[in-house]
């Protein structure tokens, strides 16, 4: 355990839980959305936007990171908080959902992953020391632990078979002495088998991790068993840990997985989706390219208080941009939807706080699903 990461948790409602993470670049007010920041970019947003929208937190890829510019690049510059100019924490991913999503070109064993590099053709190889020192060199506040992500379809052998070198490789990135203000989270597997799940969450949470995640959802399975899989264990993680949820998701999927005792999201869908043209509201997904929006003199939502929608920029400027692939549509849009979730998360905080989560799930999900099948 790192003593200069420190989580409490301040108030519930039901499992829904409102905490408090303290690093050395800052405080994290949970529950917590964080960017995406993939290259040590959040693509088309200016930092200070970020700081302005309330992100606490951004995440940075390892592995692509790794692949351009490299760490020991970024390390000379001191972090890569320095190299990108964000003086707040940054959480960064171990690389392994990447590396696993390169199967086809990967020989994986128990000591780690040999894999075709997607940018120069070269070899590489991954394992629980080579990705835990990429981390240290970035000098993320939260480091994660190197994992095996089945895919959501994978059978209950394949899952096992996961989950016990996880566990191998957990055990060997908790060993890795990183910076001194630098935590590391566990990860745990188990597909949609809740047996599984439970059992392999023991394991991980046994070890000397700083927080816990939630490997293997989203990947494909079923949105039912995905929310199965939340209810039957994120209760069993430890209490006095941050519990992460990876790669998740939808708005209704944050709220949901909130109202299960999740602490932390991270998801690329806020920006993808902005750029390929839908904005999310309380009524739903916005396709901006609808001719409804061509005229439209309306913001995106009726009191959003995002830069785009204060601003003044209407539905038709924004499908006017859209359509002409205007550069500014995507900074517009991503700031939007960016906002929107950072915000989300923000009202799950008070309605915590107010003891009053299960109303605010249940009000937000209805208005929330039933404007939506009106295909905006």
């Amino acid at each position: 355990m790192n003593p200069e990461f420190r989580f409490k948790v301040k108030s519930s409602s039901g499992r829904a839980r409102r905490g408090l993470i303290e690093t050395p670049h800052g405080s994290i007010n949970t529950p917590i959305f964080m960017p995406v920041g993939t290259y040590g970019s959040v693509k088309a947003v200016h930092p200070d936007a970020l700081e302005t929208m309330g992100a606490e937190i951004i995440l940075g890829n390892t592995f692509h990171l790794h692949e351009r510019p490299g760490e020991e690049l970024i390390e000379s510059f001191g972090s890569l908080h320095d190299f990108m100019r964000w003086k707040h924490p940054i959480l960064t991913d171990s690389g392994g959902f990447q590396v696993f999503s390169l199967a086809r070109l990967a020989d994986i064993d128990d000591n780690g992953v040999t894999f075709q590099s997607p940018v120069d053709g070269s070899k590489r190889h991954f394992n629980p020391e080579v990705v835990m020192e990429i981390q240290r060199k970035l000098g993320s506040n939260i480091a994660m632990a190197f994992d095996q992500c089945p895919p959501g379809d994978a059978d209950r052998q394949t899952i096992e078979k996961a989950m016990k070198r996880t566990s191998l490789w957990a055990r060997r990135c908790a060993d890795y002495s990183m910076k001194p203000w630098q935590a590391k989270f566990g990860i745990f597997q188990g597909g949609i088998y809740e047996d599984l799940r439970i059992s392999h969450l023991e394991d991980i949470a046994s070890l000397d991790f700083d927080g816990v995640a939630v490997g293997g959802l989203s990947v494909g399975e079923p949105i039912e068993d995905m929310y199965r899989i939340l209810d039957a264990v994120v209760h069993r993680m430890p209490e006095d840990k941050p519990r992460y949820l990876m790669g998740v998701g939808t708005p209704p999927d944050i709220v949901t997985g909130i109202g299960s005792g999740i602490d932390m999201f991270d998801c690329v869908m806020p920006s993808r989706n902005a750029r390929n043209g839908q904005l999310f509201t309380d009524d739903g997904v916005i396709v901006i390219s609808n001719a409804r929006h061509k005229s439209s003199n309306l913001p995106i939502m009726e009191d959003c208080s995002c830069s785009t929608c204060r601003g003044g920029f209407s539905r038709a400027y924004l499908a006017h941009l859209f359509r002409t692939k205007e550069l500014l549509y995507h900074s517009l849009g991503t700031i939007h939807n960016l906002h929107y979730y950072i915000q989300l998360v923000r009202r799950a905080a008070t309605a915590i706080e107010n003891d009053t989560y299960q109303a605010f799930a249940s009000d937000f999900l209805i208005r929330y699903r039933s404007a939506n099948r009106d295909n905006n």
